[in-house]
C-alpha cells in the first residue's frame, strides 16, 4: 500500500518521501499543539510559545541557507533538487512553528503582527513559486512548437516584423490593408495575455482565425504570401505565450525573496528584542 501511494505521489511532488516526512512532522507537532492547548495555556513569553519560537527561527535561518545554497550550485555540496525540496518542507514546517508560537492567533504588536505577516506571506509565494516552476514549463513544452530564451524574445519578434514587412511590400493592396490593420501593431513587440495561462493553443487559435476570412477574396499567389504571413503571425503569438509565463516565473521572485529578507530581518530585531534587550 505505502509502494502504491508512493507511485501516486510522484506524479505530483519531487519527491514523495520528503512529502511524506512532511506530512508525519506536521501531524505530530498538530499533536503537540492540541496537548500544550488542552495543559497548558498558549500565550506570550510561556516556556511552550518560546520554544515554538525557537524552532521557527532555526527552520527559517536553514531555509534561507538553503536559498543561498541552490544559488551557488556547487556540486560538492549535493544535489540542487534536494535542496530545494528541504527548502520547500522546512518553510511549511516554519509557517507551522509561527502559527503555533501565535497559538493561532492575530498577534497584536507592530513587530510580531508583520512577523505573522510576512510569514504567511512568503510561506504562500512560496508555494505558489513551486507550482509555477513545476506547471510552466510542462505547459510551454505541450502546447507550444517552439522555444525560446526570454531575454532574447524582443530581439527575436523584431526579426519576424522585418521578415512580415519585406513579405508585404511585395503583395497586393487586400492584403497590405489587412497587415495594417490587424496585424503590424502586434508584431511592434512583445505582449503578454491572461489568456494563456488557462489556453495556449486556443488563445494563439482565436487570433489566428481572421486569416480565414480574407483568404477567400485573394488568388493562388496571394493566398501563398497570406500562409506565410499567418505562420510569421502564430510564431510571434507563441512568443507572446513565453513571454507572458516566463514573465510570471521572474515576476514571482519579486513577491518571494525581497520580502523574505525583510522577515529575516525582522526576526533578528524580533530576537534581539526578546532575549537581549
Amino acid at each position: 500500500m505505502l509502494q502504491t501511494l508512493t507511485l501516486n505521489l510522484k506524479n505530483h511532488v519531487q519527491s514523495p518521501k520528503m512529502f511524506l516526512g512532511f506530512i508525519s512532522c506536521a501531524f505530530f507537532l498538530g499533536l503537540i499543539f492540541l496537548l500544550n492547548y488542552v495543559f497548558s495555556e498558549i500565550k506570550s513569553g510561556t516556556a511552550w510559545s518560546m520554544m515554538y519560537g525557537v524552532f521557527a527561527a532555526m527552520l527559517m535561518l536553514a531555509a534561507t541557507f538553503f536559498g543561498i545554497r541552490r544559488r551557488l550550485m556547487n556540486p560538492g555540496w549535493g544535489r540542487s533538487q534536494t535542496w530545494l525540496q528541504c527548502h520547500i518542507y522546512g518553510g511549511g514546517l516554519f509557517l507551522l512553528f509561527v502559527l503555533m508560537h501565535s497559538g493561532f492567533r492575530e498577534p497584536t504588536g507592530m513587530i510580531t503582527w508583520w512577523l505573522w505577516a510576512l510569514s504567511i506571506w512568503v510561506t504562500a509565494s512560496g508555494i505558489l513559486g513551486t507550482i509555477l516552476q513545476k506547471w510552466i514549463p510542462k505547459v510551454l513544452s505541450s502546447g507550444l512548437s517552439i522555444e525560446v530564451i526570454y531575454e532574447r524574445i524582443p530581439e527575436l519578434i523584431a526579426e519576424i516584423r522585418q521578415k512580415a514587412e519585406a513579405l508585404i511590400r511585395e503583395c497586393e493592396t487586400p492584403l497590405q490593408d489587412f497587415y495594417r490593420q490587424h496585424i503590424a501593431e502586434a508584431l511592434a513587440g512583445p505582449n503578454s495575455r491572461i489568456i494563456y495561462f488557462f489556453d495556449i493553443t486556443g488563445g494563439i487559435q482565436t487570433r489566428a482565425r481572421q486569416f480565414s476570412y480574407l483568404r477567400d477574396l485573394l488568388d493562388d499567389k496571394e493566398k501563398e504570401n497570406l500562409d506565410l504571413l499567418e505562420n510569421y503571425y502564430k510564431t510571434k503569438l507563441e512568443m507572446d505565450a513565453h513571454y507572458t509565463l516566463q514573465k510570471a516565473l521572474r515576476w514571482w521572485l519579486f513577491l518571494h525573496a525581497p520580502l523574505s529578507l525583510v522577515l529575516l530581518v525582522l526576526l533578528g530585531f524580533h530576537l534581539y528584542s526578546v532575549f537581549w534587550y
